[in-house]
């Protein structure tokens, strides 16, 4: 009886063990796939129903943030300018948010693609890094034309980004050792530089020891 209760605490030991340092086992597994550049691992890890509204919220609210900031461009054209903005924040996000765009630029550790240029445009967009004087001048020459401006900061803004991304690639760091805690008994985060952008990911326990990314917190 003394030793099957010995077996017993062992065995629950070890469950525990397991439980409590699966996300770590899943945070190096990702960690090996990227160093690999093994795109479809990375791909198959994420939840790509919770990713995309996540994504989506953040970018725009940003954009909402943004915008309270200059009150002239508020005053041309806000309601119209938002909805063109937010409008072209979603398709980037649900072109550049699959499991091949992420597989793909895995593979290629960053290279620029369209999808990916124009996620980066958005991120610029919404982050305050669109020349507001030009933007009001575009308003003004296109008599008010919100599509047509937004259009034309969106392509100044892909050749930025783009240049930029290919830059980051290249020249950007990786960190060697990501921070890693839990955030809950069935959330857990990693945090670190990628291309030398500092990003959070949350992945959220599936079953005993199965994890999924279900969040990025964008730089």
């Amino acid at each position: 009886m003394k030793k099957l209760m010995t077996l017993l605490m062992l065995l629950l030991v070890i469950a525990v063990a397991i439980y409590a340092g699966s996300p770590y086992y899943s945070a190096y597994q990702l960690k090996k796939a990227y160093d690999a550049k093994d795109g479809a691992t990375i791909a198959a890890a994420i939840n790509y129903e919770q990713v995309r509204p996540s994504m989506k919220t953040q970018l725009t609210s940003r954009f909402a943030n943004t915008m309270e900031q200059y009150p002239l461009v508020a005053e041309l054209s806000g309601e119209p300018l938002a909805k063109a903005a937010n409008s072209f924040i979603v398709q980037a996000v649900d072109s550049a948010v699959t499991p091949e765009n992420i597989e793909k630029l895995i593979n290629t550790q960053g290279q620029a693609n369209t999808a990916t240029k124009e996620l980066a445009a958005a991120w610029a967009i919404s982050s305050n890094q669109v020349d507001l004087k030009n933007l009001i001048q575009d308003l003004i020459i296109h008599r008010g034309d919100v599509d047509a401006v937004v259009k034309q900061q969106v392509q100044q803004m892909m050749s930025q980004q783009a240049a930029q991304l290919e830059q980051q690639a290249t020249q950007g760091t990786d960190s060697d050792k990501p921070k890693l805690s839990y955030c809950g008994i069935n959330c857990f985060t990693i945090s670190g530089q990628v291309k030398g952008y500092p990003i959070t990911i949350e992945m959220q326990r599936e079953g005993f020891i199965e994890w999924k990314i279900v969040d990025v917190v964008l730089p």
